[in-house]
């Protein structure tokens, strides 16, 4: 069963520290929400996961093995995957182009096809807009389809960052509805997110970050209950 473990990573750009201290820990099957305002060292935290940057400090370790420092490529290869913001895909090309570019890295192009059937059941506006071109869908469906095409590389972690980020509340509540299926299909899930609320309904663990650290972690029920939560995040 795999685990992914990230102790006291730094990450720096140039002079900059993007993330300093940050630690988390995600044991397979699990939901495990990292929460934090804008800026806290969320993105940087799971850009340095996937290797799209470098720790200059600390560990990130998969399955009982280091990957910090390796290539995204060698990282989703592994198993893991991100979800980016929506809007960060090929925009000229189509929602079905978009998705199969996800599958490159599977040892087996075969594995493709039955891939976008689950993606497509997940998300039937995808299989509506199949032939459409990214770049002129909603908002929603743009952060449907960066979901499926990471889920496209058949990963044994997913990770999303921001995903509720600009949506309606009615798209939110949807895409929240298949991320709990996702979790109830085994999927190990780590989940970036402002909107905290959201993010705890579907957690099983969760951490706070401030300025690029860890200040606080416990379960759904003890974040919520906690009074430095409260303020910030929850306005009570």
């Amino acid at each position: 069963m795999s685990t992914l473990q990230v102790r006291e990573i730094e990450v720096r750009y140039g002079d900059l520290i993007g993330v300093s201290r940050v630690s988390l820990e995600v044991p397979a099957g699990a939901v495990v929400a990292l929460i934090g305002a804008n800026g806290s060292g969320k993105s940087t935290t799971l850009r340095a996961i996937i290797g799209l940057a470098t720790p200059s400090a600390g560990t990130i370790e998969w399955d009982g093995q280091r990957i910090d420092g390796l290539s995204a490529d060698a990282v989703i290869r592994r198993g893991l995957t991100l979800a980016p913001e929506g809007w960060r895909l090929f925009a000229q090309q189509s929602v079905e182009a978009n998705l199969r570019l996800g599958a490159t890295v599977l040892p087996s192009r075969a594995r493709a096809a039955e891939l976008l059937t689950r993606v497509y059941d997940l998300f039937p506006r995808l299989r509506e807009r199949r032939a459409q071109i990214a770049g002129t869908l909603s908002g929603g469906e743009r952060q449907m389809l960066a979901v499926g095409r990471a889920l496209m590389s058949d990963p044994r972690l997913l990770m999303l960052d921001e995903p509720s980020l600009g949506l309606a509340p009615v798209v939110v509540e949807r895409l929240y509805d298949t991320i709990a299926q996702l979790a109830r299909d085994g999927l190990t899930l780590l989940l970036a997110e402002q909107s905290v609320g959201q993010a705890l309904e579907v957690a099983t663990y969760g951490y706070v970050l401030q300025t690029g650290k860890t200040i606080i972690e416990g379960t759904p029920q003890d974040l919520l209950a906690d009074a430095a939560v409260q303020k910030a995040y929850l306005g009570v």
